[in-house]
């Protein structure tokens, strides 16, 4: 069995497609059983290998990167805001880690701003709602399209 995980993206019908890394062999399949259990499970292949699986059922790719910017909560009633580190980009969301404490809670109203460093050094400033929280992680969804969208769609490509 190997160490890190084998990936499966998961269509929008919820179809997934899975090969064997040792003989190849394909296997078409629904991942809707798996919505709402472990996303990360073993698998033995006919041909006898045994490997790990995550499944993956994000709707839109993922970059990982590594940007300095800043937070602001804009959520009436709460205040706060800070540096960030931005270290994964979507064009539905972000996710980045706050240093030091923060006031920062699922469903807040934020704005995310950081400069990407593509050619043409676009700066997003973003709107957004606060998703997940663990600790000094933040996951969050974007609630604005913008003109900016396109920029951020070719760097996402490159």
């Amino acid at each position: 069995m190997t160490d890190s995980p084998l990936i499966i993206h998961v269509r929008a019908d919820n179809a997934a497609t899975l090969t064997c890394p040792s003989c190849n062999r394909v296997k078409h399949f629904s991942a809707t059983p798996y919505l709402a259990a472990r996303h990360t499970m073993s698998v033995r292949c006919s041909c006898g290998a045994s490997f790990s699986v995550l499944l993956n059922f994000r709707r839109n790719f993922r970059k990982q990167l590594n940007l300095p910017g800043t937070y602001l909560i804009i959520t009436p009633g709460h205040s706060g805001g800070g540096m960030i580190q931005v270290n994964n980009l979507s064009r539905s969301g972000a996710g980045f880690t706050v240093s030091g404490m923060h006031n920062l809670a699922k469903d807040q109203d934020i704005q995310i701003e950081f400069q990407l460093n593509d050619r043409k050094r676009t700066v997003l400033k973003k709107q957004a709602v606060v998703r997940t929280v663990r600790q000094n992680v933040i996951g969050c969804e974007f609630k604005d399209h913008t003109e900016l969208d396109k920029d951020l769609g070719f760097f996402l490509q490159n």
